[in-house]
């Protein structure tokens, strides 16, 4: 069986399409065109270019599956997995996925983005056995440009799992810390990976001092403190890694903080945040059982939402393999 998912993010247009029997996800996607110099978009500009993407990349992926119809849709309609979590942008990719159901008579499932990275990451991790009904509850990291979010995710026998909220930063995201340090530096946007490459150059241990209330974070400070960084003439390099340093103490403190709450939970870290080395490097070091998504399963992808479509569609709690 084959199961169509569709993503249309703050940054990403995506579609995925899993085949069940194969145990393989085909993903098309691409990043959202940002002018020089800026560090996002408008979501009418958002909008825009879903509209001008998606198809293209929908009969790109069509014509590598064979052009044959899928057995259900799954598609992302809103940021979290809350009441009144919303964003124009995901109005592109519904409003297609509907369309694709209409036609084809398939059954459309709807979810958040955070349910798909959230399960792209156990997907990609190898750890689908997590979702089973008989396992204790685990917590999620989902770490981006739009969220810094810390949850509790429990199996459930309906909507594959129960997501609550648990911790989150109060301000600035990591993601956008990265992005707006990264501009700062003369990187391009999306800066992560760039910003990565330049603190690979500095041996720097520092980073800000990390402070939470009730499990959540701050990171609005981080910005400034790298500008006056900058003016007090620090090398480009020792910024970046103070930024990256500064996102990983804080992700550590977070953890353990979630952790003390929960004590018998796994940690799952998802996220475009998630796919930098270094951060993954420091919160590997952790006592409790923790997994990772695969780098290109971090970043906004639709392999999740196909996953959901399929779990949905075949009525199982746990995993399709």
């Amino acid at each position: 069986m084959n199961y169509l998912g569709l993503d249309t993010s703050n940054y990403t247009t995506s579609c995925a399409w899993l085949d069940a029997e194969q145990n393989s996800i085909l993903q098309k996607k691409k990043l959202l065109p940002v002018p020089e110099g800026q560090a996002g978009l408008r979501q009418s500009d958002a909008v825009f270019h879903h509209t001008k993407q998606l198809p293209d990349l929908l009969e790109a992926l069509f014509a590598e599956c064979g052009g044959h119809n899928p057995d259900a849709i799954g598609v992302s309609t809103a940021p979290r997995s809350m009441e009144g979590s919303y964003m124009p942008c995901f109005l592109t990719g519904h409003g297609t996925a509907r369309a694709l159901a209409a036609a084809t008579g398939c059954k459309l499932y709807e979810t958040s983005h955070q349910m798909g990275h959230i399960l792209a990451a156990l997907y990609s991790a190898d750890r689908l056995a997590w979702l089973s009904p008989i396992r204790k509850p685990f917590l999620a990291f989902h770490v981006s440009g739009g969220t810094t979010d810390c949850v509790l995710c429990k199996p459930h026998p309906q909507e594959c799992l129960q997501i609550t909220p648990v911790s989150a930063s109060l301000d600035l995201k990591a993601g956008q810390a990265v992005d707006r340090v990264g501009q700062m530096l003369g990187l391009s946007f999306p800066a992560g990976p760039a910003l990565e490459t330049l603190a690979l150059d500095s041996s720097s241990t520092k980073h800000a001092v990390v402070k939470l209330k009730d499990g959540c974070c701050s990171l609005s400070g981080l910005e400034n403190q790298c500008r006056t960084m900058l003016q007090k003439g620090n090398p480009p390099c020792d910024i970046a890694k103070y930024c990256l340093n500064t996102i990983a103490a804080v992700l550590l403190e977070m953890t353990k903080a979630a952790v003390a709450q929960y004590p018998d939970a796994s940690v799952l870290y998802a996220g475009g945040v998630m796919s930098n080395k270094h951060i993954r490097q420091i919160l590997q070091t952790l006592p409790m059982e923790t997994a990772f998504a695969q780098p290109a399963f971090s970043a906004d992808n639709a392999a999740g939402v196909a996953l959901y479509a399929a779990l949905r569609h075949r009525g199982e709690s746990i995993c399709l393999y």
